[in-house]
């Protein structure tokens, strides 16, 4: 257990609510994107506010896709927790 799960009062450098972006990576496959956004919706809204909550970037040769999902986050447990699942998932290589 670290120190900052040891301290559930801990600060943070984020001040909530906030719009907060999350991305996760993995290898191209049909169902990625969606995998990733079931994931997050678990623990948050999506921000409507400009129309793109979600967006994708393939890699050059097409092998990996980068899916960011922006929320609307409204505490660190909040995006502990998403980032919890989403390293998780067998499928995602990377969460940022």
């Amino acid at each position: 257990m670290t120190s900052q799960e040891q301290n559930p009062n801990r600060e943070s450098a984020i001040e909530f609510p906030c719009r907060f972006p999350i991305k996760a990576m993995g290898r191209s496959a049909d169902g990625f994107e969606a995998t990733v956004v079931s994931l997050v919706r678990r623990h948050a809204d999506l921000w409507v506010g400009d129309g793109k909550s979600v967006t994708t970037n393939d890699s050059r040769q097409g092998n990996y896709i980068a899916v960011t999902v922006v929320v609307e986050a409204t505490s660190q447990d909040q995006l502990d927790a998403i980032y919890r699942d989403l390293t998780g998932c067998p499928d995602v290589l990377m969460a940022l």
